[in-house]
């Protein structure tokens, strides 16, 4: 009994002087390699991913699954990052969402933007629209159909919901303003229901969407803009 519990001491002893001898080896270790990182580059990590390629990716899940259907981790694998680096570089799913939102706007869904801004009248610019939408809308290499209009689908985010419709009653208030410009120059007839007449157009824009993701082809949503022309007043001495 007393030589195991000497032994015991001498163990206890010598152990505790290699568990100091290891701390401080590793202390100067660690010190020396803190030292020689910093100065080999500044502090903080550099991003391992390129922002417009991965917001790109959420894009098209966000375009293909709607809002309420595509998960975080959805969005991880599909962006290949980590979810910290996720939110650190976009916020939350929503603010990532609302990014997305604004680069599909100044890209694939900028045909109308331009319509109005670049068409003499109002018929023009949604004659254009309508012609152009049959094209994005059935394009190879991305989801079908309007990523404003399809993401909205069974979303239970009442704010997501809620930017998604008023972006798309702002497209069709563009396009009632310039019917009433018309209207009011003499290029349609004065008593031409602007309202209807450019919710009509918003009709036409989501139902094409909506036929285009159930398989439409180009050429058949441009005979029904075609046919959705039809129906717009003309006056005498001036044409749309």
């Amino acid at each position: 009994m007393v030589n195991d519990d000497d032994g015991a001491a001498r163990s206890e002893r010598h152990g505790t002087a290699d568990a100091r001898r290891v701390a401080n080896a590793g202390e100067s270790g660690t010190k020396g390699s803190g030292e020689s990182k910093a100065k080999g580059r500044p502090r903080g990590r550099p991003r391992s991913f390129d922002r417009e390629t991965a917001l790109e990716k959420a894009l098209l899940a966000f375009w293909e699954h709607g809002y309420e259907a595509t998960s975080v981790s959805d969005l991880t694998r599909v962006m290949d990052i980590g979810a910290p680096s996720l939110y650190a570089a976009f916020g939350d799913k929503r603010s990532l969402f609302e990014e997305v939102v604004r680069v599909y706007g100044t890209g694939h869904g900028s045909f109308t933007d331009r319509a109005l801004a670049e068409e003499p009248t109002a018929r023009a610019a949604v004659e254009r629209t309508l012609r152009e939408a049959a094209t994005a809308y059935t394009e190879p290499g991305h989801p079908h159909g309007c990523l404003v209009v399809h993401a909205a689908t069974n979303c239970s985010d009442a704010e997501v919901e809620q930017s998604l419709r008023d972006r798309r009653n702002a497209n069709i208030a563009a396009f009632e303003s310039r019917i009433r410009a018309d209207a009011a120059a003499g290029v349609l007839p004065s008593g031409t229901d602007a309202a209807a007449l450019a919710r009509h157009v918003g009709a036409m824009i989501q139902g094409m969407s909506q036929q285009a993701r159930d398989g439409a082809s180009r050429e058949e949503l441009e005979g029904v803009a075609a046919i959705a022309m039809t129906i717009w007043p003309r006056t005498g001495t001036h044409t749309g």
